[in-house]
């Protein structure tokens, strides 16, 4: 009667997708456990402040927490200043793509270790 296919998604991009997911769950993750143990979120600013040790060990928290922190500081801005809309819409691709990098990066990193 009706032979209509449907559409095929590729394993590719059903991976990208997991890895975008699960890249934005580690970035909330990363800074609520930051937030557990200090009395605010991470900022960029932690790159600045306290002795060079202390700058060096917060950059893998920011490496991975980046995508919350963008998008907290792209949606408070919004909120506040009243930014544009096309600026909360480069700054969310600039987010999702660095969510995306660092969840192919913890996806690797877990079959990695599933396999050994």
């Amino acid at each position: 009667m009706f032979d209509y296919a449907w559409p095929v998604i590729s394993p590719e991009a059903i991976e990208s997708f997991f890895s975008l997911a699960i890249g934005f769950s580690v970035a909330g993750s990363c800074a609520t456990g930051y937030r557990l143990f200090a009395e605010h979120f991470p900022s960029f600013r932690l790159l600045e402040v306290g002795p060079t040790a202390a700058r060096f060990a917060s950059i893998p928290l920011l490496m991975f927490s980046a995508p919350f922190i963008i998008m907290r500081n792209t949606l408070r801005g919004r909120r506040i200043e009243g930014r544009r809309a096309e600026f909360v819409m480069v700054a969310t691709v600039i987010a999702g793509l660095w969510s995306l990098m660092s969840g192919t990066v913890v996806v690797m990193a877990v079959q990695v270790l599933l396999n050994t």
